[in-house]
């Protein structure tokens, strides 16, 4: 008896990720973790409490993300809880043979609930596609900030990423109305893509960082201090900072991550007035 080949696209093993997070402030002040699901490569480690918000870190256990893969992550934020999500390392996204990977997070944060979104950089390889989402829903007085850098092509390797897709898309809601849209799409030809000045003037890391509060824009001035004494200038990071209705955006432009990590460190300690997770410095 014959049977029918087996399509590449069947014979092919997809991993799918998803990790579940809620937390609620308990009577005492502290933030503790009120449900947690997992699947898949992706788990959630959470180190011995400390003083100030509780730190969550993401871990991918395959390594990677290859392509086809999907994951997911959420997080649910209750009244007053204060939390910190971080990744182990840079995550890596692999070449592809045609399939998309899709990295979906959603944040949800109730009144007077404060998260800061802080993982490391993403590692685009040459040929990588890349469907990435962020949503989230925010309560008028709660507190989002948002960091996330990309990397085009692996520098140690001397990898010029000049094949693959991505595309990233921001959407942030305050009090159920859209308060931040932002998608950028690139695709074919990156490498002379984000040579174009108005694109990324040939920078291959770039970074952005989003902050939601009630204050948000009186701290503006603070923000583009906070740039001068990062010593953006001396690292050849190029950086600017904005504010409108609520929020600031401020965004890093750099010839290789090193430089502007450091310099995104630099910013990050002086806003949040505490230091980066400790994976950070390992």
């Amino acid at each position: 008896m014959q049977h029918s080949p087996v399509p590449d696209a069947l014979r092919r093993q997809r991993s799918i990720g998803h990790v579940a997070l809620a937390v609620a402030r308990m009577p005492g002040g502290t933030t503790r973790t009120t449900d947690l699901a997992e699947s898949g490569p992706l788990r959630l480690r959470l180190p011995r409490p400390e003083p100030g918000p509780m730190e969550a870190v993401l871990l991918n256990s395959a390594g990677g993300i290859a392509c086809g893969d999907r994951f997911t992550v959420e997080a649910r934020l209750a009244a007053g809880a204060d939390l910190v999500l971080t990744t182990t390392a840079a995550e890596k996204i692999y070449r592809s043979d045609g399939p998309l990977t899709r990295l979906d997070v959603a944040l949800s944060l109730e009144a007077g609930a404060a998260l800061a979104w802080l993982p490391q950089e993403t590692i685009l390889f040459d040929g990588a596609r890349l469907a990435r989402s962020f949503s989230a829903e925010v309560a008028p007085d709660a507190r989002l900030t948002l960091f996330e850098a990309l990397v085009f092509g692996r520098a140690a390797k001397g990898e010029v990423m000049r094949d693959g897709a991505l595309t990233d898309a921001w959407r942030i809601r305050r009090a159920g109305r859209l308060a931040y849209a932002d998608t950028f799409r690139l695709e074919a030809d990156i490498a002379d893509k984000l040579a174009r000045r108005a694109v990324a003037g040939g920078a291959r890391a770039m970074a952005t960082l989003l902050h939601l509060a009630p204050d948000a824009e009186s701290r503006l001035d603070q923000a583009r201090e906070l740039i001068q004494a990062a010593g953006c200038d001396d690292l050849s990071v190029e950086a600017g900072a904005s504010a409108w209705n609520g929020m600031l955006v401020l965004r890093l432009l750099g010839a290789e991550i090193g430089a502007l990590r450091l310099a995104a460190a630099r910013i990050l300690d002086g806003f949040r007035g505490r230091p980066l997770p400790r994976v950070w410095q390992t």
